[in-house]
């Protein structure tokens, strides 16, 4: 009976250490040396984003695998009304759900104290979204009522599980003072628990999540900024899922690898040349033309490739609400460029600088336009830093040019204010990314917001961007879709056709067989 009970412990010894006991790992490859944050309020960087969506929630969300207005569903909240006016909005939110660690239930207080967080701009990277918002206030401890100074375009959008519209937990925000920043607590299907500088940060199942325990009980997540040694590490299965260039090439490529899907999702990123107009010669309207006539959006396209690129054709992205490209773009013509820059004084041409981040995907891309501008007469020089000190260096105006790359909320308002609103301008209390110190459409941007009529609002969406366009505060340069691949036997557990959080939701569905 003894042989037969440890020969019984040495078989159960074997079977758990079989692969069919094996933990399940998910290890994704980032094309970035380092993160910057977890804090969802304050993430705005590309590596930063796809975390936001692992580990928390909004009183809504995006479908995963999704960009869809018209589809978002309750997430932390089970159902909402609104007043007649469209100034009171009140959520029922659902009873139980935990946050991470030991940090409680999740209440009416702590999404109060979220709002108002993500409203403010010295916590907040999005706080001008929120600038509609009078009150938020906790009516019981499962009821949220929001109440605005105006009617807000799609407010719905404002509490999703996107930038400002996650909801944190208050006592670990407090409890953790600076260290949230890495110590993020959320409540969604992930948690974060250990970050190594300039190598990884890796995340563990909340088996506690109220949608259900994730199949998948570890994410690592791991800065691997050089492409060809992203490629190899996801070739050699060291990775299973790998932010991709956005290039046509490299997409052609990854199609052929062995047991590899390729995703190409939308919402596309929209890259424009935001010039700064407080900066000399910029101040210019015709050394600012200069800029748009030396620069061919379509050459910028094709570069990149049709199956990740199309021109960008205004300075709101194609198919956001009150989208408008009526208005023509100076395009294509580097001798009128220069005609221009003599006119204004330049006939042996001008020198501009320009803070850029070294992502490989951006820098190769503004080496295009550097080009371009050359052949007009413009001397495009580039200080090349990481991600992070270009995030932040722009945000001091030390840029006079500035190659930016994003998506936002799908709809005009939230794009135009936060990128040409005199009120978003960068180095003022109440900054968001306006970098081109633009102002000619506030009136514009500020009526529309306000607007009940839906073809009212339309109309002045299409003027604020007639306005920015003529008065060139940024050059279109390209539509960038996003390009992700995967090892066959990765199921995200949804359609991935969008990536509103600049990659794929890793979530309780997700599965690696």
């Amino acid at each position: 009976m003894r042989h037969i009970a440890l020969a019984g412990l040495t078989a159960l010894g074997l079977a758990l250490a079989s692969p069919a006991f094996a933990q399940k790992t998910l290890s994704i490859g980032m094309s970035a040396p380092d993160i910057g944050q977890v804090d969802p309020h304050k993430a705005t960087t590309t590596q930063d984003k796809p975390m936001t969506g692992w580990a928390f929630n909004g009183l809504v969300r995006f479908k995963p695998g999704s960009a869809d207005l018209g589809g978002l569903e309750p997430d932390l909240a089970e159902s909402w009304e609104k007043s007649a006016d469209g100034l009171v909005w009140t959520f029922k939110l659902r009873k139980g759900v935990k946050f991470h660690r030991d940090y409680g239930e999740m209440t009416a207080d702590d999404v109060v104290f979220s709002l108002k967080r993500a409203g403010d701009s010295k916590t907040s990277s999005f706080s001008g979204d929120y600038a509609s918002f009078a009150n938020v206030e906790a009516v019981d401890p499962y009821t949220v009522k929001i109440t605005l100074k105006a009617p807000v375009p799609s407010l719905l959008g404002l509490v999703a599980n996107y930038h400002g519209g996650n909801i944190v937990s208050k006592k670990a925000v407090e409890a953790l003072g600076e260290d949230f920043r890495l110590k993020a607590i959320g409540t969604g299907p992930y948690m974060v628990d250990e970050y190594k500088p300039k190598e990884s940060v890796t995340f563990v199942a909340n088996k506690a999540y109220f949608r259900g325990a994730p199949k998948i009980e570890k994410i690592v997540y791991r800065f691997i900024p050089a492409d060809a040694a992203r490629d190899l590490a996801f070739q050699s299965g060291e990775i299973d899922v790998i932010y991709g260039r956005q290039d046509q090439k490299w997409v052609e490529r990854a199609k052929e690898m062995k047991d590899t899907i390729v995703d190409v999702v939308r919402p596309a990123e929209l890259a424009l040349l935001h010039i700064n107009q407080s900066q000399k010669p910029l101040d210019d309207i015709k050394v600012r033309q200069a800029i748009a006539y030396a620069i061919d959006p379509k050459q910028v396209a094709s570069f990149m490739g049709a199956l990740v690129a199309e021109p960008g054709r205004s300075v709101v992205p194609i198919g956001y609400l009150g989208f408008d490209d009526t208005t023509k773009i100076p395009c294509c013509d580097p001798n009128k460029s220069k005609q221009l820059l003599a006119e204004a004084g330049f006939p042996q041409g001008v020198t501009i600088k320009a803070v850029q981040t070294n992502l490989p995907s951006m820098l190769s891309v503004i080496q295009v336009v550097q080009a371009q501008l050359k052949k007009g007469g413009i001397d495009l020089q580039l200080d090349v830093v990481d991600h992070q000190t270009f995030h932040a260096n722009i945000r001091k105006d030390l840029s006079q040019v500035n190659y930016y790359s994003a998506a936002r909320f799908p709809v005009a308002d939230v794009y135009l204010s936060q990128f040409f609103h005199s009120r978003a301008t960068v180095n003022t209390p109440t900054a968001v990314v306006n970098t081109s110190h633009c102002k000619v459409a506030d009136a514009e941007i500020d009526a529309a917001r306000v607007e009940p009529d839906p073809a009212k609002q339309k109309a002045l969406w299409a003027t604020a961007q007639k306005k920015i366009v003529e008065n060139l505060c940024a050059v279109p340069l390209h539509e960038q879709l996003q390009s992700w691949a995967r090892k066959s036997n990765v199921d995200y557990g949804y359609k991935f056709d969008a990536a509103m959080h600049l990659g794929p939701i890793v979530n309780e569905t997700t599965d690696k067989k």
